[in-house]
């Protein structure tokens, strides 16, 4: 994510800033929900997935495969009608189970066919199936609902989920906004492929991640499928509406690549959204090879949102971004993405990688060296908001995206880089790349992976980075 309000602004100064199938995931789904799940008798699913940060988020019990989400959205009087239809395995015996869901009116609920009862709490949809479910059973949930979705507010102040915009919706669900316009298991922990079929009146287009499948008209209504193949959490999934222009072309790679742009945002845009082609190629030369069979960006024109986030494949920028958020947004592909959290205490994991990809961005295109942009950093004082807290636990979700995260996270990785020498330290983001390729990572991992490829002990390097408060002394 980049924002105005966050450290890796989107015009701010160079100098200072800028299933893989399902089968093959690395982490076992079920072991990462366990955590989440009761310890008594084992027959109600969790209502939360146990992050400390955000206690409701996800669902204990179950883990989801597949969504398919037919939406069909009036961009007059904001109204969203939905038929959710979720493919799921039970991961403990279930008598009930939730579903994140915030806002909505239900207006049925079936398991495999079957009607369920259900009721609401707060953020949670408590379905009760007919039977109950035996651990290891594949099981379908469908969820139909409707009515005027609107974002929550984070503990930092900003929006997000489904955000209203003058011509249809700039939706972007991190960390818990996924709730708003769908049903699902939010968080990260659950990575899921999406197919997504969307209705919108005729003149307004529907993005979404992924590979455009098919688009037609009638009636006044034009619908957009797009389909999601490999994994992804909830809250990088979007649905953004509004009146775009459609770029599609294949990189020579074999990515397919789409991109919506906002007219009223497509001269600022363009310069930037033509070098995206070079800036996957060079990431890939860095990283690995891209996780995703498809790529692009949504450029809109929503001037009260105040970010742009990484949605899977396809970011979206709230306005046309400048080339070091383009840059941001698409290191998330790997890091983030691909690889993503199993807890939010851990997301410099996200965002301090992407920020040192800017860094390193800059130095190797005739910009401002990482180290020229890490010594910058490091001469603010010791009362600067850089040294608030250690980025390796934010302390709550109020400052998961502040500047500690950012740029104390990236420089953690530029003293990484300092101490086991340039080719140890792009093997090392390869190997994370690649080892967690469509699963989850935690810091804990990625330390003992850097240890294991350089062959040092690195363990007071990452405490002080870290952990330790205030500003580190350097050796």
């Amino acid at each position: 994510m980049t924002s105005s309000r966050r450290p890796a602004a989107r015009r701010r100064i160079a100098v200072l800033r800028r299933e893989a199938v399902l089968a093959t995931v690395p982490v076992a789904v079920a072991a990462l929900l366990g955590a989440g799940a009761p310890t008594a008798a084992g027959t109600t699913g969790a209502a939360g997935a146990g992050d400390p940060y955000f206690p409701l988020s996800g669902n204990g019990g179950y883990h989801v495969r597949h969504y398919d989400l037919t939406l069909r959205y009036d961009t007059s009087s904001r109204h969203l009608d939905g038929t959710a239809v979720l493919t799921a395995r039970a991961t403990q015996r279930l008598s009930r189970f939730d579903l994140d869901l915030k806002g909505l009116k239900v207006t049925g609920v079936t398991v495999d066919h079957a009607t369920a009862g259900f009721t609401r709490s707060g953020q949670e949809l408590l379905v009760t199936p007919r039977h109950a479910l035996h651990e290891g059973q594949s099981f379908r949930i469908t969820v139909t609902y409707n009515g005027t979705p609107k974002p929550v507010t984070d503990p930092d102040g900003s929006a997000d989920g489904w955000i209203p915009t003058d011509d249809g919706a700039f939706v972007a669900g991190e960390p818990q906004g996924a709730m708003t316009w769908f049903p699902a298991n939010t968080h990260p922990k659950d990575k899921s492929s999406y197919d997504f079929t969307i209705t919108v009146p005729e003149g307004r287009t529907a993005v979404a991640g992924g590979i455009l499948t098919g688009q037609h008209t009638a009636h006044g209504r034009t619908t957009f499928r797009w389909h999601q193949p490999e994994p992804m959490a909830a809250y990088l999934a979007t649905a953004t509406v509004g009146k775009f222009t459609l770029e599609r072309y294949t990189t020579p790679d074999g990515i397919q690549v789409v991109n919506a742009v906002d007219p009223r945002e497509a001269r600022d845009a363009a310069p930037v959204l033509k070098k995206l082609p070079s800036v996957l190629a060079w990431e890939s030369k860095l990283f690995g090879p891209y996780p995703f069979r498809a790529a692009g960006s949504i450029v809109d024109h929503a001037p009260d949102v105040g970010y742009a986030l990484e949605t899977q494949s396809r970011p979206v920028y709230d306005a046309a971004p400048d080339l070091s958020t383009l840059v941001h947004e698409n290191a998330h592909q790997w890091f983030g993405d691909s690889v993503a959290l199993t807890a939010w205490k851990d997301i410099w994991l996200n965002e301090g990688f992407a920020t040192y990809t800017e860094w390193l961005y800059s130095e190797q295109h005739g910009g401002p060296s990482a180290q020229k942009t890490f010594d910058a950093l490091y001469a603010r004082p010791a009362g600067d908001d850089l040294w608030a807290f250690p980025p390796g636990d934010p302390g709550s979700g109020k400052n998961i995206f502040d500047t500690p995260v950012y740029d104390r996270g990236a420089m953690t990785l530029h003293e990484l880089r300092g101490a086991v020498g340039d080719r140890a330290f792009l093997r090392i983001l390869r190997a994370w790349a690649s080892e967690h390729r469509g699963g989850h990572g935690t810091t804990a991992q990625f330390v003992k992976l850097a240890e294991r490829l350089s062959g040092k002990n690195l363990d007071a390097l990452f405490h002080t980075w870290l952990y330790a408060k205030g500003k580190p002394d350097r050796a």
